[in-house]
Order: C-alpha cells, then structure tokens, then sequence
C-alpha cells in the first residue's frame, strides 16, 4: 500500500518512514501542509498519517480541504496534542484515527492496517478471492492450502489487487500504488511484476484469477474476463 507521511518533525518523519518501508510500504513524506496537499492532488494514497501542527497549513486545515474535495482517504492524525478535546476535534474534522507522540511502531502498523481495511470494506486483515487467501497481518498467502512466497513488491502488487477484486485496474493507477515519487524504472514494470505474480498465483491452478482486459488494465477475479 503507498502511504502519505506528512511531519515537520524530519528526524520523526525519516524514522517513520524507513519503518514502514521496512514492513512492505511505499512511502511519499513530506514535511508541511502545503506540500502534503500538493502530495495528495498528484497521487491516489490508501492512507495518510498527518501531523497537526504542521507548518504553512496544519493538519486539520488540510483533513478539511480534503474532505471538502470528496477525497475519502483514511487520514490517521499523529500529533503530541493529547487532550480529550483534542482528540473529539481530530475525529470530528473526519480522521479516521487519532495516535498520540510518543507512540509504540507497532501500534502505529495495527492502527493502518485497521483504517486501511475498513476503508477497503473488509472486517478483518483477511482477504481473499476463490481458494487464493492473502493475511496482511501475518504477511501469509496461501492458494488451495499450500503457501505461496510473494517478493514485497509481489505481496504488494497482490494485495492492491485483491483490496480491487472485481474491479478493472489500469496500469497508471497500480504504478501510482506501487511506486512512490522516487521510483526510476521501467515503463513495463507492472507488466513484469504481473508475469511474475501469475507464474506464483496461476500457474498450476485453476480458475486462473489474473486477468488482462484489453486497453484498460487488469483484474482480479474468478470468472474469465472475456478480450
């Protein structure tokens, strides 16, 4: 999942950032209110973890405007300011989520996985499509009960696609998800990390669940997407 980090605290953010990259993240950060719009109109993030007082335009000027927008996504507000009031104003402005400095890492990770699965309408870190089930807690993916050993970027280009399920994906929007602003390669890229995620997925199994459409993209799903 591509993760927005907006912190004016850079030692914090750096910190922040390297974590959850280390767990499979791809992370854009950024380090006031202005850049983080600036961040938000130029991609499509799953998450965002806004701190509050935050230079040029605090965090819940910028939860606002994007809210006013008709931008959904789940917004985790990081922040030392640890009243209750602050904490009902956070959650009113239309955060998700609300964490208080000083925080434990690994409360940080169960708190996205949390936003990010029910903005994906889904009960529980379990995904799944036919026989293929996919744990985000546990990072575990199995097909017919045997377990299949995904690269991150693999984990990554399949959860996409399963929080999608149904739903034709082009391959702008999985490049959007996949990548962040640093990202360098090549324009095929997503169909060679397809390849490789169909050779562990599909191969071998049936119904196949990898398919292309066309001029549009590519979707996940058990019925044969017709050319």
């Amino acid at each position: 999942m591509r993760i927005l980090i907006a912190e004016d605290q850079k030692d914090l953010n750096r910190i922040i950032t390297k974590r959850l990259s280390a767990e499979g993240y791809y992370v854009d950060s950024c380090f006031d209110g202005e850049e983080a719009l600036s961040y938000i109109e130029m991609a499509e993030y799953d998450g965002i973890i806004l701190d509050i007082m935050m230079p040029k335009r605090d965090g819940l000027s910028v939860l606002h405007s994007l809210r006013e927008k008709g931008i959904g996504t789940p917004v985790l507000f990081l922040t030392a300011r640890d009243t209750v009031e602050d904490r009902v104003l956070g959650l009113d402005s239309g955060a998700d989520d609300y964490l208080v400095k000083p925080f434990a890492f690994d409360e940080l990770i169960a708190r996205i996985r949390a936003m990010t699965r029910k903005s994906a309408g889904n009960s529980s870190n379990i995904f799944s499509v036919a026989d293929l089930v996919m744990d985000t807690a546990s990072h575990t993916v199995t097909r017919g009960g045997r377990e299949i050993a995904l690269s991150a970027k693999e984990f990554s280009l399949l959860e996409y696609l399963l929080r999608n399920k149904g739903h034709v994906l082009s391959r702008t929007m999985i490049e959007n998800n996949l990548w962040n602003f640093d990202y360098s390669g090549g324009t095929n890229a997503v169909d060679v990390y397809i390849r490789y995620l169909r050779k562990k997925v599909d191969d071998g199994f049936e119904p196949k669940l990898i398919h292309t459409v066309r001029g549009c993209g590519y979707v996940l799903k058990e019925n044969q997407v017709l050319p």
